[in-house]
């Protein structure tokens, strides 16, 4: 394993990390959540464009057996983004984060149902050590309970959801043969023109004119930062170090960063139970994709 390569996923997440400020900024600013995911898509389909001009053009090529599992993971994307973005702007960024993060406890669960695939007794341990680790980062024994809406937990917990659905989704395309960043590319499409219709362009045309420079580079940055770059790196990751380690390097890493951007922009200080949880469920989705690293 090459080393230096392990600071890729770690950047995907701190990048995946840092949505939150773009998201709430955006919310703030008079973006609906349709048009802001508009054009997160929108403009991510450049950069994931010239990643496929830069490493193998082939991966444009598709067949028409591959529009139904497209649209399923265009489908996934955009319910995982509504719910996160939701969840992002009524809980804490790294409760939201966190509730993200249980998606692998999702995917055994559909697995089982779906597929039959065993469910180890350590694989119950991670989950039950999640569960516990998100009700501690509520703040259900405190009275910080009060301040988180149950609803954002229960939309943080529905992109969980979605990601797990998206996950097996693009799984499948790939062992059909097709590349990530080719599934990438045509959903992101297929959601861009999808949202148009749902999308407020007085909205966008009123955030930029605040400052044209200035808010074409934000909405440049919340789209490579928060979308296309990381999974670029995380894709890229893949070529040389275990998908299992980069899975852990990512998810541990993501929850952290939107620890600290929420402390650093929005003074969200957990307490001392919530960040136990925190840590719980970070351990045991690290000791989840540990298992399935080992087992693959």
């Amino acid at each position: 394993m090459r080393k230096i390569y392990l600071i890729l996923p770690i950047l995907a997440g701190i990048m995946f990390g840092s949505s939150g400020v773009f998201v709430r900024t955006l919310t703030q600013n008079g973006i609906d959540s349709t048009t802001l995911l508009f054009l997160r898509f929108s403009i991510a389909i450049i950069p994931i464009l010239i990643a496929i001009l830069a490493t193998d053009k082939s991966l444009f090529k598709i067949d028409l057996k591959d529009i139904p599992l497209f649209l399923v993971c265009a489908i996934c994307i955009v319910g995982l983004n509504l719910c996160y973005n939701e969840s992002m702007n009524t809980v804490p960024l790294s409760l939201a984060a966190v509730l993200l993060s249980t998606a692998p406890i999702f995917v055994l669960i559909f697995a089982y149902v779906l597929f039959k695939e065993k469910i180890t007794s350590r694989k119950v341990i991670c989950m039950m050590m999640a569960i516990a680790g998100c009700v501690l980062m509520t703040g259900v024994f405190e009275s910080n309970i009060l301040n988180i809406p149950p609803f954002g937990i229960l939309l943080g917990f529905g992109a969980a959801i979605f990601w797990a659905i998206y996950l097996m989704a693009s799984k499948k395309s790939i062992e059909d043969g097709k590349h990530t960043f080719t599934i990438l590319f045509y959903s992101i499409i297929l959601i861009s023109i999808g949202l148009i219709p749902f999308s407020n362009f007085n909205q966008i045309s009123s955030f930029i004119s605040i400052n044209p420079v200035l808010t074409i580079i934000f909405l440049i940055l919340h789209s490579t930062f928060s979308f296309a770059l990381p999974y670029i790196l995380s894709t890229l990751s893949l070529n040389y170090i275990d998908s299992g380690v980069s899975s852990i390097l990512l998810s541990g890493a993501e929850p952290f960063a939107a620890l600290i951007f929420g402390l650093i922009f929005y003074r969200e200080i957990p307490t001392i139970l919530m960040f136990t949880g925190f840590i719980l469920t970070i351990v045991a989705m690290m000791l989840l994709g540990k298992n399935e690293s080992t087992e693959n």
